[in-house]
């Protein structure tokens, strides 16, 4: 908490710095502006000798137009003077949102992204240099970036990041509890909106921050001019604790129809998306009815939740379509259009901090398949759903079953096939943080955070939240 106070103080002294100089700044170019503007008056009034006088009329409104009848009574030199004040005003505004722009940058600690928006500017005069403004925003920020450290100072290494992961959440608990056959499932594997919500808000108050995979592990050229994978560098206040997220089978199941989940995700009237749900006399409703929109409203109230933007990976098959919409189908009348709306609705989701990841096309046990099926299942998820969500390097096994059990480097066929078109990232499941980094890619375990975690083994959970504030009171006991 100290530490916080101190950064909070070197902000609030930072902010005051720089309306000082902004202040200072404003005052010399309107002195300078107003004196030409005399200048200019003095030597009218010598050659006509007559009084200008401005004329004031009143709008329909009550306001005051003085600009236009001021611009006719002024000499030419006087407009000049006057533009020029106008210029420096909208030059100076201009500069101070830059700054603005750039702290709020700063808030999901993106201090490179905020000195280089600043240095990318170019004014009248020259670059960000020449304006002291920018010159001091700039120091401060410098000052402020020197406070972060390393993960944080939470842990050592990226192999102990955790990655935690969920299938699509319940957004009406008395569809899916209600007795049938599917309830057990749900209650084994989902997670409530409610639960969801409750985990982001005390991972939140305990310091996590979601990060990217592509920023936990980077891949660099070598002195040999290799590609080869580096632990990130990933720089946080003193205390905060990265974290990756993932979401499994976004693409809304024909199983799922009626049982109180969303239908698919679109993008709402303010062009953020979110998801549609059908009730029950065939209406559609938008909302929060699973993890993307409540996730982007969350980030959006507090941006110090997200490192650079990150959301989470939205892991898909394709032997139902994508997303909620049923690509899979040629036969479909909406076959064409769903395809192109997919396209639309990823590239939103990606501009939103987004990743997509293959869950293979038919979501088979990848280490029981052969490898033949595995190529031909591995090709059709590229043609038929990585051709709309863009391309991927992240694959998320299936049931979490690893092509290898091998605990050293990968070397089936299996491995240099996945790895020829494309994937370096290899998801499994475990209850615990695991992590192989190598040379030519990254294999990384994911925690399950669902009903069998919460229910059956409460205390794998027991380093990421107390499970009595979490737990939704309307999920069934154990029921399996």
């Amino acid at each position: 908490m100290a530490g916080k106070r101190q950064r909070n103080n070197r902000k609030r002294r930072s902010a005051k710095r720089l309306r000082v100089i902004l202040l200072f700044e404003l005052m010399i170019l309107l002195l300078v502006a107003g004196s030409y503007y005399l200048i200019a008056r003095s030597n009218k009034d010598g050659d006509n000798g007559k009084d200008n006088k401005q004329q004031v009329i009143d709008n329909q409104d009550g306001k005051k137009d003085k600009d236009k009848n001021v611009d006719e009574n002024l000499s030419p030199e006087e407009l000049e003077a006057l533009k020029e004040q106008e210029r420096l005003e909208l030059a100076i505004k201009e500069r101070e949102g830059l700054v603005e722009e750039a702290k709020k940058l700063t808030l999901s600690y993106d201090y490179d992204g905020a000195i280089e928006l600043i240095k990318s500017y170019q004014g009248d005069e020259g670059g960000y240099e020449v304006y002291q403004t920018l010159v001091t925003a700039i120091n401060e920020l410098e000052e402020e970036k020197k406070s972060l450290v390393l993960y944080g100072g939470s842990y050592t290494s990226v192999t102990q990041f955790n990655h935690i992961f969920f299938h699509s959440l319940i957004a009406d608990n008395s569809k899916a509890f209600d007795g049938d056959y599917d309830s057990v499932g749900y209650n084994m594997y989902m997670t409530t909106t409610t639960e969801f919500k409750n985990m982001m808000q005390s991972m939140y108050e305990d310091g996590y921050v979601l990060v990217s995979v592509h920023d936990l592990a980077k891949q660099v050229e070598d002195e040999n001019g290799k590609l080869k994978f580096v632990p990130g560098e990933i720089y946080l206040p003193e205390g905060k604790k990265p974290f990756v997220l993932s979401q499994d089978d976004v693409n809304y199941y024909d199983y799922m129809d009626g049982d109180g989940f969303a239908s698919r995700i679109v993008i709402g009237e303010d062009g953020k998306p979110t998801c549609e749900m059908i009730l029950d006399d065939g209406s559609v409703v938008q909302g929060d009815f699973d993890i993307v929109p409540i996730l982007d409203a969350f980030v959006e109230e507090h941006p110090d939740f997200s490192y650079k933007g990150a959301k989470g990976i939205l892991a898909l098959t394709g032997y139902e379509g994508s997303l909620g919409y049923r690509t899979d189908d040629p036969t479909s009348p909406t076959y064409e259009q769903d395809k192109e709306t997919v396209k639309e609705v990823a590239e939103v989701l990606k501009a939103n901090g987004w990743e997509f990841a293959s869950h293979s096309y038919n979501h088979r046990n990848m280490q029981d398949k052969s490898f033949d099926f595995i190529k031909k299942d591995t090709d059709r998820w590229l043609e038929e759903v990585g051709s709309l969500v863009g391309p991927t390097d992240i694959l998320i096994f299936p049931y979490g079953v690893d092509i290898e059990s091998t605990m050293g480097h990968y070397s089936s066929d299996k491995y240099h096939y996945l790895k020829e078109r494309g994937f370096n990232y290899f998801h499994g499941v475990d209850s615990k943080p695991w992590m192989h980094l190598k040379d030519d890619y990254v294999r990384m375990t994911r925690r399950p955070l669902d009903g069998q975690a919460m229910l059956e083994f409460p205390q794998r959970l027991q380093d990421l939240f107390n499970l009595d504030e979490i737990i939704d009171p309307e999920r069934p006991s154990k029921n399996w």
